[in-house]
């Protein structure tokens, strides 16, 4: 079966072992975007380490769950988000100031909105989890 985003393919995943109660899960196929964001929620304390495997197919990540997980999800249409735009989103995708995060991917590589304020740069919208 072809896969029509590999992006929500990965964050379901990641909420069905979560919800589940799961320690471990595998997220395919992998990628640099897929494995940013990956970084960028293990850097948040949302999951624990996570590896590349090389199945010689599309890759995988086995990813340590912590149990950090609310929720996450994919923003499709990926919508173009300047700096003032942040807070709207925010307030969309995030059910309380401060808790959560938006992932963007940006000119200066897959940053959180807040890194993204910090820098001053919009981006695009990938993605969001709490």
């Amino acid at each position: 079966m072809g896969r029509q985003n590999t992006i929500a393919d990965a964050m379901s995943t990641l909420k069905n072992a979560s919800d589940g109660g799961k320690s471990t899960c595998t997220v395919e196929p992998a990628s640099k975007l897929i494995g940013a964001m990956l970084r960028i929620m293990q850097d948040a304390g949302y999951i624990g380490s996570f590896e590349y495997i090389d199945d010689r197919r599309g890759g995988q990540f086995q990813v340590h769950l912590s149990g950090g997980i609310n929720k996450c999800g994919v923003i499709t249409p990926r919508y173009a988000v300047g700096l003032d735009e942040l807070e709207y989103w925010e307030t969309r995708y995030l059910p309380a100031k401060n808790f959560g995060l938006l992932i963007l991917t940006t000119s200066q590589g897959v940053l959180t909105h807040e890194q993204a304020r910090e820098k001053g740069i919009g981006g695009e919208l990938l993605g969001f989890v709490y």
